[in-house]
């Protein structure tokens, strides 16, 4: 049975209400309901909300996306009476994917009083620049960074830093399992030399290992490297089957037009860059097949997602060019919401912030999962293992590679009980 593919959409009766229901700021009607105003436009002084990631340069492919994620969430809360009748402002710094430019970026934003942070795309520059926003005592909310160091540099009951994307600690292991089902196991690891191509091979080499294994050979290159030739020829000849490849731009297609113009015809499979248009629109056919972790597919499989990729499409008339980034990031500032709407005295200080998270209190029903009680004092990450779904690239576009997880995407995923490195019972919420 082939996995299905993007297709255009066509809401049918519910669903057209559902949209509606979100497009007049409805979804936000509990925030108004909870501070007690009234469900009218927000009129009070702004609440500063620092945003940061790759606006520009070469990772803004998926920077992009997950300012217009926050932006749309942002806007709908807004519409409905924001945080006690005060609107949630953004205050937008571009770190161009550069680990001084972040630093800086983040300095800027402490410095300009933000109340929290959402953001960074890359874990070399969210690492950084995480102990700024630890020493200044203010939330930061990753939405996309998946390198496992940002969530573990701290103490976890003193960490100011949460995650909503999927580290790489269980991506990793998603992926081995799912080569190992298909008998690829020799495998070939390209990782790139930034921290999260470092960090990336750490786990990739520790999900092998799990398993009894090790990689047949093992590549490390810099950003902007234009030919892989020679790495790839020693992988060959290790008598690698299948190529794990861990770096974020357009070096993913540079291994794939070298493994084609080589005719070595072995499967490439990763973590959630081999679904950026770098890889696809770079690799043309030679990224067909690829196979990477996902948390949420750019399909309409349940009235969250349907609702949600109607309500971008209205407000931006684009394509999303990397989905998990914009679906993540606007399920984060729903979850930064909730969180500010604990605090009911109006004085959303961090350590006040810290805690709400830490209990939001109501169940958030989103886009990439339900969000039942996300964040802990044990625990920073709120996408467990059981959230992830195998992507596949086909005829340009990203879709299930088992037939399997697109049924099971019907339901939309709760947060395992254990978060012990991954095997665990999954649970899931009605969509």
């Amino acid at each position: 049975m082939e996995p299905r593919l993007v297709r255009p959409y066509r809401a049918g009766p519910m669903t057209r209400r559902f949209e509606r229901f979100v497009h007049r700021g409805a979804a936000a009607l509990a925030f108004a309901l909870l501070a007690g105003s009234a469900a009218a436009q927000a009129t009070g002084a702004p609440l500063r909300i620092g945003l940061i990631g790759p606006f520009s340069g070469p990772s803004s492919d998926f920077g992009q996306p997950m300012l217009k994620g926050v932006q749309l969430a942002i806007d709908e809360v807004n519409a409905v009476g924001g945080y006690l009748g005060r609107p949630l402002q953004l205050v937008v710094k571009d770190d161009q994917g550069n680990p001084d430019a972040g630093l800086k970026a983040s300095q800027e934003l402490v410095a300009e009083g933000v109340t929290a942070a959402l953001g960074f795309c890359n874990t070399g520059v969210a690492m950084k620049a995480l102990d700024v926003y630890q020493q200044a005592r203010i939330p930061l909310i990753v939405p996309c960074a998946t390198g496992t160091p940002i969530t573990a540099k701290f103490k976890a009951a003193d960490s100011y830093v949460f995650r909503t994307s999927a580290r790489d600690a269980i991506q990793a292991p998603f992926v081995v399992d799912e080569i190992l089902k298909r008998g690829w196991n020799k495998v070939a690891v390209f990782a790139d030399s930034t921290g999260y191509g470092e960090a990336g091979l750490a786990d990739v080499q520790a999900a092998l290992a799990a398993r009894n294994l090790r990689p047949v050979h093992v590549a490390r290159f810099g950003l902007g490297v234009k030919d892989l030739t020679e790495e790839l020829k020693a992988a060959r000849a290790a008598g690698a089957n299948v190529v794990f490849s861990y770096t974020v731009g357009p070096e993913n297609a540079t291994i794939a037009t070298g493994r084609k113009a080589l005719g070595w015809q072995v499967p490439q499979v990763g973590g959630w860059p081999l679904s950026f248009p770098f890889f696809i629109d770079g690799g043309k056919d030679a990224a067909e097949g690829a196979l990477m972790a996902q948390t949420f597919i750019a399909e309409p499989s349940n009235e969250r997602r349907a609702a949600f990729l109607a309500a971008y499409k209205r407000k931006y008339n684009e394509r999303i060019p990397v989905p998990m980034a914009a679906a993540q990031a606007y399920d984060t500032a729903y979850l930064l919401t909730y969180a500010l709407l604990a605090i009911r005295d109006g004085n959303p200080t961090g350590p006040a912030l810290k805690t709400a998270l830490e209990s939001i209190p109501r169940v958030y029903y989103g886009v990439v999962a339900t969000y039942d009680k996300p964040f802990s004092p044990e625990d920073k990450d709120a996408i467990t293992a059981n959230m992830l779904v195998l992507g596949k690239v086909a005829r340009g576009a990203v879709t299930f590679a088992n037939p399997e997880d697109a049924r099971r995407n019907l339901m939309v995923q709760r947060k395992a009980t254990s978060i012990a490195a991954g095997a665990v019972a999954p649970t899931a919420a009605k969509p």
